[in-house]
């Protein structure tokens, strides 16, 4: 069972979902892709403001993202997010 935090949105699950599954990707990548239906501009401000500041995703360079170890093991069941320091407070 998945442990979200307080400022964790649906989408944020599914950005990290379709990483784990299909690897590095741009925002406009996994819109383009159509399972996980948010636009690009709100994709890419979750990964960048919520997900990359806490350690669920990272960048590889060129506005690409992908999934962290920590990510998996949120995915997994294996990490509480509610441990997660809050991003709007960073």
């Amino acid at each position: 069972m998945r442990l979200d935090a307080e400022w964790m949105v649906r989408a944020d699950e599914r950005i990290l979902e379709f990483l784990l599954e299909a690897g590095p990707h741009s925002p406009t990548g996994i819109e383009n892709d159509g399972r996980v239906r948010f636009g690009s501009e709100y994709i890419g401000r979750r990964l960048r403001d919520y997900l990359v500041p806490v350690g669920l995703a990272d960048t590889v360079g060129n506005g690409v993202y992908v999934i962290t170890d920590q990510g998996r093991s949120f995915l997994e069941g294996d990490l509480d997010a509610r441990d997660l320091p809050d991003p709007r407070n960073l």
